[in-house]
């Protein structure tokens, strides 16, 4: 699989970094973004079935890649300008249906969200399913586990705190910081 690797890497480096770089016009995401597409290429060579060029599938890849990277960003944007009210009165008309790529976009952030979970402890991982997956409220949530409403406030606290320092460490990872 390194010889494989080794080969993909010598023939189409130079090409693919182009390519992405020509893209986001920026050198420093452009070579995040190919460290990025050779992740995914190491992840998925045992599952290259041969039905496209071995530089189809690698460019295919940098592309889904490169897309990715614009909607985070756009995402980044937006958020922002959600932080800010825009219009002074009245609200302009949206349509309330998420769009499929929002929808995988919300489903793999929810992802990972369940992955960090299992990173947290025992107590702030049932406190914080009890409470956001379950809706249950403090005092609920205290009686199930049979702590008091100061604990349960306490380890929430420290789970969400927990789980923003885990999410961050995963964007920054992946460059999206």
């Amino acid at each position: 699989m390194k010889v494989i690797f080794e080969k993909l890497y010598d023939s189409y480096h130079q090409d693919l970094f182009q390519f992405i770089f020509y893209m986001v016009k920026n050198k420093q995401v452009a070579e995040d973004l190919v460290q990025e597409v050779y992740i995914k290429v190491l992840k998925s060579l045992d599952t290259f079935k041969g039905d496209s060029s071995e530089k189809t599938w690698i460019f295919s890849i940098a592309r889904h890649t490169t897309i990715d990277y614009f909607r985070s960003q756009k995402r980044k944007r937006n958020r922002i300008a959600e932080f800010f009210d825009w219009h002074e009165k009245g609200e302009l008309l949206q349509d309330q249906n998420h769009l499929p790529d929002e929808i995988a976009i919300k489903n793999e952030e929810i992802t990972q969200i369940y992955n960090h979970l299992d990173k947290c402890t025992v107590d702030q991982k049932s406190v914080l399913i009890l409470r956001y997956l379950h809706s249950f409220s403090i005092q609920e949530t205290a009686d199930i586990l049979g702590f008091s409403l100061s604990k349960v406030k306490t380890t929430q606290h420290r789970a969400l705190k927990a789980l923003r320092k885990l999410l961050t460490e995963n964007e920054e990872k992946r460059g999206d910081a």
